[in-house]
């Protein structure tokens, strides 16, 4: 019977764990699927196009070989009014004019120009030129970007029980440093054999633990009670678990009831996609920190393939990116290695966002705090005087 459990249990463990990896693979599957379906729809628009040398072309041919044959001849005189017609002549010209759209719009191009459309970083560099190009990048945008704000939650959910459970560990592991440097030899030895006790899941009842309890009073009590309530909430969890095994052998017995559960827990998978991220309580200085070494990660990596990036150009280029600001002052030459960080753009993207989250909590409760303490002051107060009695 036993041999039997055991691949049973096995097989429950497994498909627990698929179910619950789904909903995240089923969101960043879509956004693959969907950057990779507008790469090849942009690529075969814009890449396709015909470039026609119009007369504006032309036009902007004569007037540049004019002026340089101007300043050939009298390169002395009136050398600002050359240098200011030059740029407003070069002003005028298009990018388009100077390159083959075949070598921009290849399917890596075209891929990186969708992964700036559904983040909204937008540099500038690429864009479509044809009238649908326009029209299906702003119906791409129109469903793209929510889908991509979907994934940044997702994630964020991940990246907050990450950051919470850590952060709390190290306070944990904090207090109890804490509480081991202000505990007494012999007072703790008594109360930390009811610890041990409890730890090893050996019987305790209520009376053993206040005849114990003595033994901890000098020790703080917001350290040794927590300790004790941890682990007897963790001993009380456990003897719930073989009730909750029965339940699923139950569930299991039944083939329609079971695949009913499990729709059930997929579905309550997704209703609770953002509740994460809305319960996250850590300091600031920490988000921060953990922005500033992220960046420098990929600020020391990006200058392997972009020689003309140092380190500070890089932390720039990547800060612009993370922040979704884009100002397209920094051109890559090689657009396609960093396609590979997209999935390093989609949590950099969600750890700034957190850390935007955190900031504006900051500022909601600052406010409050200022108005509450404008509230507070004691208005002057007004004499007041007894109101006279009139006989009838």
């Amino acid at each position: 019977m036993a041999s039997t459990s055991q691949p049973l249990r096995g097989k429950r463990a497994c498909k627990k764990i698929f179910w619950a990896v789904f909903p995240h693979a089923c969101f960043i599957l879509s956004l693959v699927i969907y950057a990779f379906l507008g790469a090849v729809m942009f690529s075969h628009i814009e890449g396709n196009r015909k470039v026609n040398l119009s007369e504006e072309y032309r036009n902007f041919l004569q007037d540049l070989w004019y002026i340089s044959r101007n300043l050939t001849d009298n390169m002395t005189e009136n050398e600002e009014s050359f240098k200011k017609e030059i740029h407003a002549l070069l002003n005028t010209a298009k990018r388009d004019w100077f390159v083959n759209p075949k070598d921009i719009w290849s399917f890596f191009g075209s891929l990186f120009f969708c992964c700036t459309v559904f983040t909204t970083v937008g540099y500038g560099n690429t864009y479509p030129v044809t009238r649908t190009g326009k029209y299906l990048c702003m119906l791409y945008a129109l469903f793209g970007i929510p889908l991509m704000f979907l994934v940044l939650t997702d994630m964020g959910d991940i990246l907050a029980t990450v950051l919470s459970k850590s952060y709390n560990e190290f306070r944990k592991l904090q207090s109890k440093l804490l509480a081991f440097k202000l505990c007494s030899g012999s007072t703790c030895n008594r109360g930390d054999r009811v610890l041990s006790k409890v730890a090893a899941n050996e019987p305790l009842n209520i009376v053993e633990m206040l005849k114990n309890q003595s033994a901890v009073k000098r020790k703080p009590v917001q350290y040794r009670n927590a300790e004790i309530f941890e682990l007897l909430i963790a001993r009380e969890n456990e003897y719930k678990k073989p009730s909750r095994s029965k339940s699923i052998e139950r569930w299991s017995s039944c083939p329609e009831l079971d695949r009913g559960k499990t729709m059930s827990r997929v579905i309550e998978n997704f209703d609770k996609i953002g509740k994460e991220l809305e319960k996250l309580d850590v300091p600031i200085v920490l988000m921060v920190l953990v922005i500033f070494v992220y960046i420098s990660c990929a600020a020391a990596i990006l200058p392997n393939w972009e020689t003309s990036l140092d380190f500070q150009e890089a932390f720039y280029f990547c800060f612009i990116t993370l922040t979704t600001i884009g100002f397209g002052d920094t051109q890559l030459e090689h657009p396609k290695f960093f396609l590979f960080f997209s999935l390093y753009i989609i949590i950099g993207m969600e750890i700034v966002f957190i850390a935007f989250k955190l900031g504006q909590d900051r500022l909601i409760s600052l406010y409050k705090k200022v108005i509450s303490f404008c509230g507070e002051k004691k208005m002057p107060s007004k004499k007041v005087y007894p109101k006279k009695l009139y006989p009838k």
